[in-house]
């Protein structure tokens, strides 16, 4: 006996894509995501070419993920592709110290991020 098989988190017209542990806090991603929220596949991927933020690189590479994922497993026209979806979670926060004066220490928060981007076909 496997396992059966998983139910589509997403309908039949979307695909998924999900980066887990990027190493940026959440505001920051969010305000990323937030840049490509409801544009076309072309126009995201445009937009996040020409930004200057360092963590453009990594949420283009999920958004090309998701458009990769489209066209390869759910058989969608990659023209008619829109982001839907692109939010942002909490991943694990590592704690380090820095040492300071006095011999006192300061605790210094390195968070990670998850990112989920979702891509719709439109309809006519």
């Amino acid at each position: 006996m496997g396992k059966s098989k998983d139910t589509r988190r997403v309908e039949a017209n979307q695909a998924m894509a999900v980066c887990h542990s990027i190493r940026t806090s959440p505001r920051k991603l969010n305000l990323v995501a937030q840049t490509i929220r409801g544009l076309n596949a072309e126009k995201a991927i445009a937009e996040l070419s020409f930004s200057k933020k360092r963590i453009a690189k990594v949420v283009l590479a999920v958004l090309q993920s998701a458009i990769a994922n489209a066209e390869n497993n759910h058989q969608l026209n990659i023209d008619k592709l829109f982001v839907s979806e692109a939010f942002v979670g909490k991943g694990l926060v590592m704690k380090r110290m820095h040492a300071r004066g006095r011999g006192r220490g300061a605790r210094v928060l390195k968070p990670f991020s998850n990112l989920t981007v979702v891509v719709t076909e439109r309809g006519e």
